[in-house]
């Protein structure tokens, strides 16, 4: 089979809609408004879609894994942004050096977890 993929756009959902738009377009995303409950959030043809929806299992059960080229610098932008400051829940951990390469994590606020890693 040959996959002519274009993008991967998972579904993610808010525990508040408000803040979590809120929270993205300070990362840095662009969001695109498709209906009153639901946002396209994308980057350098990275993207998602943030509904208006929460299913405690579901959102706490929800990872998203962001290739980035230089992760301790990614990691220094993401703490400058001083987020967990802004918003109550978000957490940000720092690098951790892994066999297959490195990785920070940062928590959104309805506790959906982001790992921006770079492979060896």
């Amino acid at each position: 089979m040959n996959h002519n993929g274009k993008s991967i756009r998972p579904f993610i959902g808010a525990k508040d809609y408000e803040v979590s738009r809120s929270f993205y377009k300070d990362l840095g995303f662009q969001e695109s408004i498709l209906f009153h409950n639901m946002s396209y959030f994308q980057t350098e043809g990275l993207g998602f879609y943030l509904q208006d929806a929460y299913v405690k299992d579901w959102i706490d059960n929800t990872m998203i894994f962001m290739e980035v080229k230089d992760v301790k610098q990614f990691y220094k932008e993401l703490h400058d942004l001083q987020l967990p400051s802004k918003y109550a829940t978000v957490r940000l951990v720092p690098v951790k050096e892994l066999a297959w390469g490195r990785e920070c994590f940062l928590h959104d606020p309805s506790g959906i977890l982001w790992h921006f890693g770079e492979f060896n």
